[in-house]
């Protein structure tokens, strides 16, 4: 069974960091184009950034421009969204997401094409 884990989250000061990470089991992470999606509470999902299979592609929601930094290590097989100057408007659930057929060097922020989501990691920022 295909599946998408995240992890790394967790509560934190406003300005802190955080760095989440994405992992797979099941298939190979490496020739997919990967997206981080977050839901805050009340809220629907938006796109936060993602990343192509070459990590050539990128992509960042204007909300988390210069703050967010999306990459990915091959030899690790993991996809990370290093987050820092983090906002209370940055709370909620994390996901990892893809869908398996796009070009892996096309990467896409529209969930409604997503065919894989991961379980979800909490963020909380708060004083």
């Amino acid at each position: 069974q295909s599946q998408l884990v995240e992890s790394g989250g967790g509560l934190v000061q406003p300005g802190g960091s955080l760095r989440l990470s994405c992992t797979a089991s099941g298939f190979t992470l490496d020739r997919y184009a990967i997206g981080w999606f977050r839901q805050a509470p009340g809220k629907e999902r938006e796109g936060v950034s993602c990343i192509s299979s070459s990590g050539g592609s990128i992509r960042y929601a204007d909300s988390v421009k210069g703050r967010f930094t999306i990459s990915r290590d091959s030899a690790k097989k993991t996809v990370y969204l290093q987050m820092n100057s983090l906002k209370p408007e940055d709370t909620g659930v994390f996901y990892c997401a893809l869908v398996w057929r796009l070009d892996p060097e096309i990467c896409t922020l529209a969930k409604g094409r997503i065919d894989l989501w991961g379980q979800g990691t909490q963020v909380a920022v708060s004083s």
